[in-house]
């Protein structure tokens, strides 16, 4: 590995060191309020739109990403 490649190796796991990824499955109304919490300590960096199970399933999914720090 050169130099350069562990540079870049690196810096990406640090950036990825700053978030944490999740995906929330669970009622919308309970869904919302988890975002609301993130929100207001102010780690919610990105929210994707609610999305459906499908079927029978009421339940919604979301994608969170949140700072660690």
């Amino acid at each position: 590995m050169t130099t350069r490649e562990r540079a870049y190796a690196r810096a990406n796991n640090q950036r990825a060191a700053q978030y944490t990824e999740l995906w929330i499955i669970g009622r919308p109304e309970d869904i919302a309020a988890m975002v609301q919490a993130a929100s207001a300590t102010g780690r919610l960096a990105f929210v994707s739109a609610p999305t459906p199970m499908g079927g029978d399933d009421t339940r919604h999914r979301r994608y969170l990403r949140l700072r660690n720090h």
